[in-house]
């Protein structure tokens, strides 16, 4: 029998390895981070908030989730880590108390054409499983439901060495479950032979019809003219079928061409490695034209999109094919699935069950596991990141989330909020960054970064409760019970856009006007096709500009001088103040340090480990060769321009001996959108998503259109820069646009002209409008979902 018994009543002294309820931080400083301390309480969920770019992410992302992510890694041996990707240790001084970090970020799912819901969560591997146990005919293991896998087959002599040496007959095969035809992508490209070339002409009467192939003096079409495979004289109709093969089709040889040897090859293979193989966002507008009228991508006519080989569509459970189920809205899948009673393979059943649920759960049972990834709005990405963490049994870890609000509807908020609490409830600690109030104030403890944003924030502005943020003077304390107000007065349309029969993905054949002239928004829950309407039915053209968020591609070289063409005058107003080449001002060209090639620091590969990046001793991360530091613009060098604020560019370039009214006007619209604080030299990998957003729509507003459609603007904005992005939205009307919206945001909605409702709700149960008219309409009517919630939100 133990001898320790408690004396007098009182309690134990708490056991020392309970002490550690705190995560401290001391002296963070990435990037505009200015040496901060912070004690954040574990099991508990904490929110951080602060207008864009006021440090939220650096502190939470980049500091305590990357630092824990480099403690794991350094976990294993020096061979595994090998194949990890490395990661620099955070500027910070002192980091305690770290627990295992989960990151469930906004970053888009991978866009390869082979990638779907289902392959991405794992659903459609437990599917496979289930088909080749239970499907009818049996046609294989699972790889041969899978349309990643091609069937090989091979046979052969091998030479076993062991002992005797002898040569062993060995046949190989794999079933797989790829359509041969368009190789498991689901749809085929074709090129539209009519925008190569005039088959009524003769090459040499200028038949081609490509980008820069002119039939005089150009060396391709000279091959093919001179080549001997096809009459130059004779027009391309007139071709005999070996003649026409081997135009469009001819394998590469060698001919002579006027005394030189050059090669052959038909004109479809080469216009797939001259044109198609490049990426369309880096050609020159002509070229991505040309590329865009000439390439039609149709369903793929052998598997009929389903991406599957005929054996794997074969085979069926009941009634229903893998094809049959992966194209099934997950909540019906889920029921399918409920439905099928095998005792053989009953774990599977039972973990396929909860994960199809755990879709339901989270709001996007209306998605279908076929569904490419690429296509996932961010929102929809974060939250399919989710699923494998709901029904986790991990406890003690640390989740951390980028605004997992983003792209739901009021009405889905408390769904995600409620999913927030359980994971905390387990035990976890839960680290949110967040801009809505409804996600706010479920917090537990709060930290307010600012006062401001870029160089202007970067310091805990508040730290405490949501009540207690309530009554604190920081400027997210004071927006925190903000509420738009309905409009007295909306404007009138001066025309329409009609839509018609509008039947992308799940829209039920609508027809809708969509008014020209004034503020429209488009709402509606997560998945009720808001954007399968508009991005379907309002294609980008020469009229219409789309901002939508997809990311900006851009490596550390680039910055918002780049980006926004800004550096083009002020490189020219360089030049002509000095008198020497626009091209010594880059520091992607001529003028560039010659040390670090004008990146500005050198970076030292450490192989397993995180690699080191020392600012270059030559230029001093200057990025420049010290000669073109010498010439001067209105008193200062390019480094010296390139280290500028938005706001005092601005400045510096509107009035006085510096003035360059072309560089003045990209200004204007970059403190327009609210970016007055970045740096020009700043590089794009380190701007949040709300302000790439931002600085892409600061780029498209000098875009000649009169139709400007937006996709969540309010992504990433603060309560209090909303406000302005209203403002920037009234201007853009008021100048003559016509400005759509797609946007979840109340503020937006009470603020518009009129408002269409998509719904009821989402997927199959969506697809149609189930509201025309103005806010105040709507908020009177109260008919549907948004009606509900805009008249909760405006206090009616």
């Amino acid at each position: 029998m133990s001898s320790a018994k408690r004396t007098g009543g009182k309690a134990s002294a708490p056991h020392v390895a309970d002490s550690h309820d705190l995560i401290r931080v001391h002296g963070a400083r990435e990037n505009n981070l200015k040496d901060v301390n912070i004690e954040i309480p574990k099991r508990r969920l904490t929110v951080f908030t602060g207008v864009s770019g006021s440090g939220k992410s650096s502190l939470v992302f980049n500091t305590i989730a990357a630092e824990s992510q480099r403690l794991i890694n350094e976990t294993y041996s020096a061979f595994v880590q090998g194949f990890m990707p490395t990661l620099a240790r955070p500027e910070v001084d002192v980091l305690e108390g770290l627990t295992t970090a989960i990151i469930v970020d906004q970053q888009r799912m991978g866009a390869d054409p082979r990638s779907t819901v289902g392959t991405a969560t794992d659903v459609n591997a437990m599917l496979r499983i289930l088909f080749s146990r239970l499907g009818e005919p049996h046609i294989g293991p699972p790889s041969a439901y899978s349309f990643n896998t091609a069937s090989v087959r091979a046979s052969g002599a091998i030479t076993v060495e062991r002992g005797n040496k002898k040569a062993v007959k060995a046949t190989y095969e794999r079933t797989g479950g790829m359509c041969t035809r368009c190789e498991g992508r689901g749809s085929v490209s074709d090129i539209d032979l009519t925008q190569l070339y005039d088959d009524s002409k003769s090459l040499s009467e200028g038949a081609f019809t490509i980008p820069g192939w002119k039939s005089d003096s150009q060396w391709t079409v000279q091959v093919y003219a001179q080549s001997g495979f096809v009459d130059p004289d004779k027009p391309i109709r007139e071709y005999t079928k070996k003649q026409l093969q081997d135009f469009l089709y001819g394998e590469p040889v060698k001919v002579k061409v006027n005394g030189v040897n050059l090669t052959y090859e038909g004109l479809i293979p080469k216009i797939q490695k001259s044109f198609l193989s490049k990426d369309k966002e880096a050609m020159q507008p002509h070229i991505r034209a040309f590329v865009e009228r000439a390439v039609t991508f149709t369903v793929c006519p052998e598997c009929d999109g389903t991406r599957l080989s005929e054996g794997a569509r074969s085979s069926k459970i009941g009634k229903i094919s893998i094809a049959d189920a992966c194209a099934m809205e997950i909540r019906d899948l889920a029921d399918w699935v409920r439905d099928l009673d095998e005792p053989s393979v009953a774990p599977l059943l039972g973990a396929l069950r909860d994960a199809l649920d755990s879709f339901v759960e989270i709001g996007l049972g209306y998605l279908s596991l076929d569904r490419p990834a690429g296509t996932l709005s961010g929102g929809e990405a974060q939250r399919v990141k989710m699923i494998r963490h709901l029904g986790s049994s991990l406890t003690d870890t640390t989740y951390v989330f980028d605004e997992p609000t983003i792209g739901l509807h009021p009405h889905d908020i408390q769904r995600m909020n409620d999913l927030l609490l359980r994971l905390r409830d387990k035990g976890n600690t839960v680290l949110v960054v967040e801009h809505k109030p409804e996600a706010i104030a479920i917090a537990d403890h709060v930290v307010d970064l600012g006062p401001g944003a870029g160089t202007a924030g970067g310091t805990v502005c508040f730290e405490g409760t949501v009540e207690e943020l309530r009554a604190g003077d920081t400027v997210t304390g004071r927006h925190l019970d903000d509420r738009a107000v309905l409009k007295e007065t909306v404007r009138e349309p001066s025309g329409a856009l009609e839509i018609r029969g509008a039947a992308t993905h799940n829209l039920q054949d609508v027809d809708v006007d969509v008014p020209l002239g004034v503020l429209c928004v488009v709402t509606g829950v997560a998945g009720s096709g808001k954007s399968s309407l508009i991005h379907g039915s309002v294609p980008a053209g020469a009229d219409v500009v789309s901002v939508d968020q997809s990311p900006i591609k851009g490596s550390r070289r680039s910055n918002p001088a780049t980006y926004t063409g800004l550096l083009e005058p002020i490189r020219k107003a360089f030049a002509k103040a000095n008198g020497v080449k626009p091209a010594l001002f880059s520091a992607n060209s001529e003028g560039a340090c010659p040390t670090c090639n004008g990146a500005g620091v050198i970076y030292t590969d450490l192989a397993m480990m995180a690699g080191v990046a020392a600012p270059c001793e030559d230029c001093e991360g200057k990025r420049f060769q010290p000669s073109v530091l010498e010439y001067r613009f209105g008193g200062r060098d390019i480094s010296e321009v390139l280290a500028m604020s938005v706001a005092q560019a601005e400045e510096f370039f509107g009035a006085g001996e510096a003035r360059t009214p072309a560089a003045h006007k990209i200004l204007e619209r970059l403190a327009d959108v609210g970016l007055g604080y970045l740096t020009l030299g700043q590089p794009l990998t380190t701007l949040s998503g709300g302000e790439r957003q931002r600085l892409k729509l600061a780029t498209h507003m000098g875009d000649k259109g009169g139709v400007y459609v937006l996709d969540e603007p309010t992504t990433g904005l603060h309560l209090a820069d909303v406000e302005q992005l209203l403002g920037l939205l009234d201007r853009l009307v008021d100048a003559g646009k016509s400005v759509i919206v797609i946007e979840h945001h109340q503020a937006v909605m009470a603020h518009a002209d009129w408002i269409i409702d998509l719904g009821p709700g989402a997927g199959h149960d969506g697809g149609r409008v189930v509201f025309e008219g103005t806010p105040a309409d709507l908020v009177a009517d109260r008919s549907t979902l948004t009606g509900e919630h805009l008249a909760a939100y405006v206090g009616a």
